[in-house]
């Protein structure tokens, strides 16, 4: 998963990057691996700083005083796969035509076929292995196709049809154009949130595209709106061009988005986060009062494990009529441990993040309440945590289905045999995280906690928990092939060996390949350097 961000001033004497810098840092939470601002300053000269980190670490003050220009395009990720060079960070950029830098978020599923596409056909050499490089070059070679000196918005809306025939998955992502302006369209689907808004100015109007409506709030733009599945929108200081650009498909965003990753203060496609995650609460009541009565078990306190399920769970406790309690306390300096790129880091982490309060726990049967469960290694430390400190018993209730299948759309699901749900019954999982009783939101009553707040929205992705992937194409030998990539012991190979292979690959381009092209939302290459574009990152 990642944040995107585009922004155009309409004053271009003044430099984007310091909104851009602080609109990033309200994305932190969709990823923490790395980050990256382009900006297009006088003559279309593209400025560049990207690096691994923290956004706050990544851009002081000095960072972002050579970022010039008016506009510029931003990123915030988390690895799927591969190392963490610096280089990986996006946004990426192509200098042929016209100068382009994209960023984005999400997977595409047929990248074998579209990397020997590009090779055979567009002749452009992919120097990575990130569908998000595919991604460019496709658009890139499709304006490329016009063979015009200068190209207008029709070339442009006509290039991502294009590309929208020719790839499959879940996308959501910002373009620059040189001297032109910012673009952002959406999967036909749906699937990644993407949104633009505007703010009056002393001397016109600036937009901005955002990953989450936070952003917009926060830097003080209005008129937030959803960009639509199979959409591209277009802003120039001239005006503002809207078209659908792809065949009909349905309209299905990922459910997970409402279940952990976006912030609540965020509306996605109509949908306040803070308002389903309430939902998710009561509905999740119901399943427990009668979960906790067929076993004859009574609980004493509701204790949330931060951040994401405290929403739910003070709803959930409302509902039945149980003390609430803060039972964890959270170092806030530590990172989400779900996006942390190793098991053992993970497991490690779960301490120093956080801190069972035995005043809470101690000759007390506590209710957990978590967002989801999904390798189980954070709920079995928890819980442990909770019996060290004198719980009598431990309870987890999740606001998500059990988790059984991979995600082949941006979020690092693991491969489906690290998924503590993958092959046990609810009973089994209890046992797997050292529980005395687990209960599981039932997926019905999910998807209407978040479908109510927008009917017209008619079905979710929520292949996390079914195993049905709405854009189709998904093979048992692409997520054979995923779940290679993915798992943590190739993670760690693939950190500690060179690009130079040591086995057998495809070849691509005269060079051997030793992954499959799928990785998400950033490349996984041994690239030294970024390339194209001088990187003004640590540098004096």
């Amino acid at each position: 998963m990642c944040g995107i961000l585009g922004l155009l001033l309409h004053d271009p004497s003044v430099d984007a990057a310091p909104d851009i810098c602080e609109g990033l840092s309200l994305l932190q939470h969709r990823g923490q691996d790395a980050c990256g601002i382009v900006t297009c300053g006088p003559k279309g000269r593209f400025f560049q700083c990207k690096a691994n980190g923290m956004v706050r670490d990544v851009f002081d003050e000095k960072a972002v005083s050579k970022l010039i220009g008016g506009m510029g395009v931003g990123h915030v990720r988390y690895p799927t796969a591969g190392s963490s060079n610096h280089a990986e960070a996006q946004p990426f950029y192509v200098n042929s035509p016209y100068g382009i830098v994209f960023a984005h978020n999400g997977n595409l599923i047929d990248g074998p076929s579209l990397l020997q596409y590009m090779d055979a056909t567009a002749h452009r050499h992919i120097n990575t292995s990130s569908d998000s490089e595919l991604l460019l070059n496709l658009f890139a070679n499709n304006l490329q196709q016009t063979g015009k000196f200068r190209i207008n918005e029709d070339d442009i809306f006509n290039a991502i049809g294009g590309l929208m025939k020719q790839c499959t998955g879940a996308y959501a992502c910002v373009a620059m154009l040189a001297g032109f302006g910012i673009i952002a369209f959406r999967d036909p689907n749906g699937i990644r949130p993407l949104g633009v808004a505007s703010r009056r100015s002393n001397s016109g109007k600036d937009y901005l595209f955002a990953s989450e409506s936070i952003v917009a709030d926060a830097l003080g733009f209005s008129e937030w709106e959803d960009v639509k599945p199979g959409e591209a929108v277009i802003i120039t200081r001239s005006g503002v061009s809207r078209k659908h650009v792809a065949e009909h498909a349905i309209f299905a965003p990922d459910i997970f988005e409402f279940v952990y990753f976006a912030r609540p203060d965020s509306v996605l496609d109509g949908i306040s986060v803070y308002r389903s995650r309430m939902a998710m609460g009561d509905a999740l009541a119901v399943e427990v009062d009668k979960v906790l009565k067929e076993h004859g078990i009574t609980v004493d306190v509701v204790i949330p494990v931060p951040d994401t399920s405290r929403v739910a769970a003070l709803n959930l406790a409302q509902k039945l009529n149980l003390p609430y309690r803060e039972g964890f306390i959270k170092n806030r300096y530590v990172g989400r441990t779900f996006i942390m790129p190793g098991q053992q880091m993970r497991r490690k982490n779960v301490r120093r993040k956080l801190n069972a309060m035995a005043l809470e726990f101690s000759g007390k049967n506590v209710l957990l309440v978590d967002d989801s469960i999904v390798r189980g290694t954070t709920s079995k430390e928890i819980i442990q945590m909770a019996k060290d400190v004198g719980a009598k018993k431990v309870i987890v209730a999740s606001c998500a289905p059990p988790i059984r299948y991979s995600n082949v759309y941006g979020i690092d699901m693991p491969s489906r045999t690290e998924l503590v749900a993958y092959g046990r019954t609810t009973q089994e999982i209890a046992e797997a995280i050292g529980a005395d009783l687990v209960v599981f939101q039932t997926l019905p009553n999910l998807v209407a906690s978040v479908r109510q707040f927008n009917p017209s929205i008619p079905t979710f992705d929520c292949s996390v928990f079914t195993g049905e992937y709405v854009t189709g194409g998904v093979t048992e030998e692409y997520l054979h092939q995923l779940e290679l990539l993915r798992a943590d012991n190739v993670k760690k190979k693939s950190a500690a060996s060179s690009w130079e292979g040591k086995g057998e690959g495809s070849v691509v381009n005269g060079f051997h390949d030793r992954e499959t092209m799928v990785a998400s939302s950033g490349p996984i290459n041994r690239a030294d350097d970024t390339v194209g574009l001088h990187n003004t990152w640590n540098v004096s």
